[in-house]
């Protein structure tokens, strides 16, 4: 008997969800004709109004935020590139300066021998233009791999040039023979570093972006040499496995510009040391 009343009990549930109070209300309101309660109606369209008011401030905010924002932008971007103009400018300067020293300094030399001299030292430090046939090995990003299903980019990319990577090219330069090498422009000399930062490669504290072209002036069989490298074949196998690209290619009449130069630091005899005081000998004799 216990399991019939439970069982009559769950079969009244659900034929009737609803308290018969609620269903009897319901049927009366249906069989009269009669509206909704008038405060229900009233309270749905105050929240109504109240959300619509919520959207339209929300929707003004951000309109009228959007030109600020835009405007700082555009600002900071003008002057990014102000900058970069002045420093482009300031570089020129130096270039022309630069060489009116170096014409100066050969004019006061009595010695044609010294000048030539001097300019091979420049020339070998890198603190001097040079000119002459060489190589140029581009190293360029693997293009973003994209999910074939979803279409989104993926975030890790095996192929992206590290800055230990143009070390390495710079290196097999050297070992190759070269005797003068720029990235991106950027001449190499005893001191030079190449490191990243941020994401970003730094020859010298100078930001350099993909492409990359390692330019290097040496022998003539600079190009085959470097190619039949260590380097260049491990750079190959990036290609096929990452998607990175790489090039060499020998140059005719390639000019290297000039680092800029190094600062100097001067040698001082140093100050005289106060002398210490002597010490004294403990009592047992021996110093604490």
């Amino acid at each position: 008997m216990t399991f019939a009343r439970r069982d009559d009990l769950l079969g009244d549930l659900f034929r009737t969800p609803l308290d018969p109070g609620y269903a009897q209300a319901a049927a009366r309101r249906a069989a009269t004709g009669e509206p909704p309660p008038r405060w229900g109606r009233t309270a749905r369209a105050v929240t109504l109004a109240a959300v619509g008011f919520l959207l339209a401030v929300a929707y003004h905010q951000a309109v009228a935020e959007a030109p600020s924002a835009s405007r700082a932008r555009d600002d900071l971007v003008a002057d990014v590139r102000s900058r970069q103009r002045t420093v482009e400018d300031l570089q020129r300067q130096v270039d022309v300066l630069r060489t009116q020293v170096d014409q100066a300094r050969d004019d006061a030399l009595a010695d044609a021998s010294g000048a030539a001299q001097l300019r091979g030292l420049a020339a070998r430090s890198g603190t001097g233009k040079v000119t002459g046939d060489g190589v140029v090995v581009r190293v360029v990003d693997a293009p973003p791999q994209v999910d074939p299903v979803t279409g989104k980019t993926e975030e890790e990319n095996l192929g992206i040039v590290l800055d230990r990577d143009l070390q390495d090219v710079a290196n097999g330069l050297w070992q190759a023979g070269a005797e003068a090498i720029a990235v991106n422009g950027q001449r190499l000399t005893a001191t030079s570093t190449i490191r990243a930062a941020g994401g970003v490669i730094l020859v010298d504290f100078k930001p350099v972006t993909s492409p990359y072209d390692v330019s290097a002036i040496g022998p003539p069989d600079l190009a085959d040499t470097f190619s039949a490298s260590a380097t260049a074949k491990r750079f190959r196998r990036y290609v096929d496995n990452y998607r990175m690209q790489f090039g060499v290619k020998a140059r005719k009449n390639l000019t290297l510009a000039a680092a800029p130069e190094p600062p100097l630091r001067y040698a001082h005899p140093p100050a005289p040391s106060v002398s210490s005081p002597s010490v004294s000998p403990s009592p047992s004799g021996g110093r604490r």
